[in-house]
């Protein structure tokens, strides 16, 4: 039961206008995900959320747009591509980065009085320089303003090769993360927080990714019935989803030799999502090792969306939720991941996976007890044998989904993050929780 004028987050805490901000808010990529998750869990105890990015899929009523704070507008993405891989700036470069970040600072306040914003929530722009003028701007009005601000970070540019050389290393000390006393740092796992004390000296709280596990994941029903005949595979195919976009660090070439390996036609792969912001070198590469692996895939990309729908073609579209139901294993041999959305929907589902031991998964997942098809690198002959006896044991996999979905619910449910986020607030509008 709600109280009006109380937040259920802590009651001590009136409610208040939380304004998210970033790049974008669209799609399916894991920081649109994540700030959906905080705001539904936000917005059910009693607190209002506005948006404000680049590209946005919220409604106007309660978003702002600002074209120039999309990583891809045209002049951020002309900007950018002077700033890495080199170890000076010109002069002219240092003062488009002042000129773009004026502006994108005019839009921050204008989002801030339209909408009477009293907590800031920047969604990664603090922490990878994806777009530096963005991340200059958001610094320049915490301090301008001393507005209460959860950092919301995912993930650092010391975790991705191509920021490592840069001709912007000053703006990456004083902005990414910053250092001001107004301001609760939030990231998605324990590396994070480690390495952001190390190099900052600045402590944080981790708030993991999350999913709804008190509300058990949707089924089959009468709309998605039908998914493997829209895919192409027989009810005896063995259905096995790489679900996570087409980019190098995912390392899908092992999924694909794991298919190989089990030398089972009935087996097919399918392809969710399509190739991301990084080229399409790597989709190239893995269309080469399917031809010569010999194998059955399938991409389905131009039929999985945000919502159901139809496309242009008239062809029914599903969510990636319309489409777990149906597999028989999931995936995921991700050479790095900042935490693990694609993991957790498939606890959530109930559904086997064959996962790559990546640092994060090592450190803050394996030692929680789950059940999984663990893979160290490399794909040995164990795990093409523990493969083939999972997807041959209903009673296995049974016991498994039972014991994942329950350390699901402990450890990464919303739940967690409710009572998680109500701290953080706690802290900054000075009350105890």
């Amino acid at each position: 039961m709600e109280t009006e004028g109380i937040s259920l987050l802590n009651p001590r805490i009136p409610p208040r206008r939380l304004g998210f901000l970033s790049t974008r808010f669209q799609g399916t990529d894991g920081v649109t995900l994540e700030a959906g998750k905080w705001a539904r869990i936000l917005e059910s105890t009693g607190h209002t959320v506005h948006w404000m990015a680049g590209v946005l899929d919220p409604p106007d009523a309660v978003s702002h747009l600002v074209p120039e704070a999309f990583f891809n507008h045209p002049e951020v993405a002309a900007l950018q591509s002077k700033l890495f891989g080199v170890t000076r700036r010109d002069r002219a470069v240092t003062n488009a980065i002042h000129a773009m970040k004026d502006r994108l600072k005019d839009g921050i306040y204008a989002f801030i009085e339209r909408f009477g914003i009293e907590v800031l929530v920047p969604e990664n722009i603090l922490a990878i320089p994806m777009h530096v003028p963005l991340g200059l701007a958001m610094t320049e009005v915490i301090a301008e303003t001393g507005l209460p601000t959860i950092a919301h970070h995912h993930d650092f540019s010391w975790e991705r090769e191509r920021f490592m050389i840069s001709g912007v290393q000053d703006f990456l000390q004083s902005a990414f993360p910053p250092s001001l006393p107004h301001i609760e740092h939030v990231v998605i796992n324990s590396m994070a927080q480690k390495e952001l004390a190390r190099r900052f000296g600045l402590p944080s709280a981790i708030i993991p990714n999350v999913l709804d596990y008190e509300t058990p994941a949707p089924g089959v029903d009468a709309y998605n019935a039908d998914v493997r005949e829209q895919f192409g595979l027989a009810e005896d195919d063995i259905f096995v989803l790489q679900p996570t976009r087409v980019v190098a660090r995912k390392g899908i070439e092992h999924a694909i030799e794991l298919v190989r390996r089990l030398a089972d036609r009935r087996v097919k792969l399918v392809f969710s999502h399509p190739a991301g912001d990084e080229g399409n070198a790597y989709l190239t590469l893995l269309k080469e090792r399917i031809a010569d692996a010999a194998i059955d895939v399938r991409f389905v990309a131009d039929r999985v969306s945000e919502q159901r729908g139809t496309d242009a073609r008239g062809r029914k579209l599903y969510t990636l939720f319309d489409v777990y139901p149906h597999c028989d294993l999931v995936t995921y041999p991700s050479l790095y991941e900042g935490f693990g959305n694609a993991f957790l929907e498939a606890i959530y589902f109930r559904k086997p996976v064959v996962v790559n031991t990546y640092a994060v998964y090592a450190r803050d997942l394996a030692p929680l007890g789950f059940k999984t098809i663990e893979m160290n690198q490399l794909l040995s002959g164990d795990v093409v044998g523990l493969t083939r006896r999972v997807l041959a044991e209903p009673a296995l996999r049974e016991d498994w989904a039972t014991t994942n979905y329950e350390l699901g619910l402990k450890y990464f449910s919303h739940s967690v993050a409710r009572r998680k986020l109500g701290a953080r607030l706690a802290n900054l509008m000075g009350e105890s929780t």
